[in-house]
């Protein structure tokens, strides 16, 4: 079943007490035709990369355009993405293909976040990931989940869902209840917003496990951490960019951080966004109609 707007919101209900609250949110919400009208209210962006930059494996041209104008002002930039199925440095490559320019240390992976977290901690990792990933650019031993690691290794480090269903789900659940490990999750996002409509992403189905999972990436601290500072600049000093309440927004809002929420292109496209904003309290400074 590919999930609609609606049923991943509900997920992301049902989970909110495990995600960051903020201390308090803005009295007012501006609406804007894109990010161009709050340019000059902030010095640094962070942006969402799906629902932002591209839409599944399609780049939003007007998020070329809109980098490209970030630049002519001065502005700092930097992209933080829970996309943890391929290593950064194939994301560089495909943003720079796209016609982007982001220089090495502009993008922050949770993927790299999560490997700076298996530092140390030795024993054999089994990786939810698509079939044929390479885990190279993680530290210590990193191999694809099989039966057999099903049973005996470690800990399991949660990549991607590509290929992941309901069996698979079933058969870790059952072996974490059997032996409970721990599991890194490297994508919190509930779903990602593709071509054809939503998938289902890790945080998904790690919010589903039977033990206590660690999360690496939006909307958690270390993430909005390491991209303030990669940007250097004071967290009032920057918006967050995103296309989503419960990572983008919250997140940001947690960081002390600007917010806009683009709802033309990504999670609200063609979804009215006022009564999840309503149902949620979590309020975003500027609600902008595109990127």
């Amino acid at each position: 079943m590919h999930p609609n707007a609606r049923w991943a919101f509900a997920r992301y209900r049902a989970v909110a007490h495990r995600l960051p609250q903020p201390r308090d949110w803005p009295k007012r919400t501006y609406r804007v035709l894109d990010l161009q009208y709050v340019l000059k209210r902030y010095d640094g962006f962070i942006l969402d990369a799906f629902g932002i930059l591209n839409v599944g494996e399609g780049v939003l041209p007007q998020a070329v355009e809109r980098v490209a104008q970030m630049r002519a002002l001065g502005k700092k930039v930097v992209v933080l993405t829970n996309g943890a199925a391929s290593p950064r440095a194939e994301a560089l490559a495909k943003y720079r293909k796209w016609g982007f320019d982001f220089s090495d240390s502009e993008v922050i992976a949770s993927r790299d976040l999560a490997g700076a977290a298996l530092e140390g901690r030795g024993g054999v990792w089994a990786a939810i990931a698509p079939e044929g990933a390479g885990f190279e650019d993680l530290p210590g031993d990193v191999r694809p989940l099989d039966a057999r690691l099903l049973r005996e290794a470690d800990g399991f480090l949660f990549l991607g869902s590509q290929g992941w269903d309901d069996d698979r789900q079933a058969a870790l659940v059952a072996a974490l209840q059997a032996r409970p490990r721990p599991v890194i999750c490297a994508n919190p996002d509930m779903v990602a917003p593709r071509e054809e409509g939503f998938t289902w992403e890790p945080g998904h189905y790690a919010h589903a496990l039977p033990v206590p999972v660690e999360f690496h990436g939006k909307p958690y601290p270390g993430a909005f951490e390491a991209a303030l500072r990669a940007l250097d600049l004071p967290p009032e000093r920057v918006a967050m960019v995103g296309d989503t309440l419960h990572t983008d927004v919250l997140g940001g809002r947690m960081a002390g951080c600007g917010t806009v929420l683009v709802t033309g292109h990504g999670f609200f496209k063609g979804v009215d966004p006022d009564p999840f904003i309503e149902a949620t309290g979590i309020l975003p400074d500027y609600i902008a109609d595109e990127t």
